[in-house]
């Protein structure tokens, strides 16, 4: 089962949010079904989490939202691409969804979004997960190397086959052969009449990603007041120092660290995420 749900963002933009599985019936108490919305990272979309909501909806209505400028949502040729945007999003979609107050699932940028929510909107945010997000800033010469690597991408590919093995093999980026990684970016090409290209903008991309990469975020990540669990891959981009001074930031933060897994943390190891989030959702989700 999948189905999708139309929404409208904050100013207007048209939103594609998805379900991937039939979420449980209400409980016997009469108690809602606790509610979830799942938030890709940059360049992602909301069938990256298809498996992790299939096994949320055993306890829970899980959603997963195309961000804006992402998979079907709307792609404005001049955004906005804000972080305001971005936030002004997921509220949006928590309030017509009517799953208020959530529990946030978010990766990377779709992880900023959901902190950032959560200290503006704390009715809206029952807890949160945070996975391999940095709350430090990333500077300029990570945004060069971004548009470097925008610009090494050799498009279009022929197949899909060609997408898997240059993003999960040739690319420059990577250490070590990663399908997972190949995977992840064959979910975000489309078929055109001269090959397989990106479904999102990178100039676009490079926009959303400008608005967050020069600035730390540790203020909003400190207003937080909601249970927080951070999660790193062991080889991901989020350093440990860096999530134990955030979990120590947080209010009511815990941590949680996924072995064999790179920045993406759902993709790489798949069940290990699964064991490492769950109990955690154990304690926050109502009985």
């Amino acid at each position: 089962m999948v189905r999708r749900i139309d929404l409208t963002g904050a100013d207007g933009l048209r939103l594609a949010a998805w379900e991937f599985a039939e979420p449980p019936k209400g409980r016997a108490t009469g108690d809602e079904v606790p509610g979830v919305l799942l938030l890709h990272g940059l360049m992602g979309r909301a069938a990256h989490w298809a498996p992790t909501a299939r096994w949320l909806a055993e306890r829970h209505r899980a959603v997963a939202l195309d961000q804006r400028g992402h998979g079907r949502s709307d792609k404005p040729a001049e955004g906005p691409f804000t972080r305001e945007a971005y936030v002004a999003d997921a509220a949006a979609a928590v309030e017509q969804l009517g799953i208020a107050p959530a529990i946030l699932i978010g990766h990377s940028m779709g992880a900023l979004t959901a902190w950032q929510l959560a200290a503006e909107r704390p009715d809206l945010v029952r807890a949160l997960v945070i996975c391999d997000m940095r709350a430090s800033a990333l500077g300029a010469a990570s945004q060069r190397e971004w548009e470097e690597w925008f610009r090494s991408w050799p498009l279009p590919f022929a197949t899909l086959a060609d997408v898997r093995k240059w993003f999960g093999e040739d690319d420059p980026r990577v250490e070590r052969p990663s399908p997972a990684r190949g995977e992840f970016f064959a979910e975000v090409m489309s078929e055109g009449p001269d090959g397989w290209r990106p479904v999102f903008s990178r100039r676009q991309m490079l926009t959303s990603r400008e608005t967050w990469v020069y600035d730390a975020h540790w203020d909003s990540l400190a207003q937080v007041r909601c249970p927080t669990l951070v999660v790193r891959g062991l080889d991901g981009e989020l350093g440990r120092a860096e999530a134990q001074e955030m979990v120590r930031v947080l209010p009511h933060g815990r941590y949680a660290e996924v072995p064999d897994a790179g920045h993406l943390v759902h993709h790489d190891q798949p069940d290990a995420w699964r064991a490492a989030v769950t109990p955690f959702l154990e304690d926050v989700s109502p009985c």
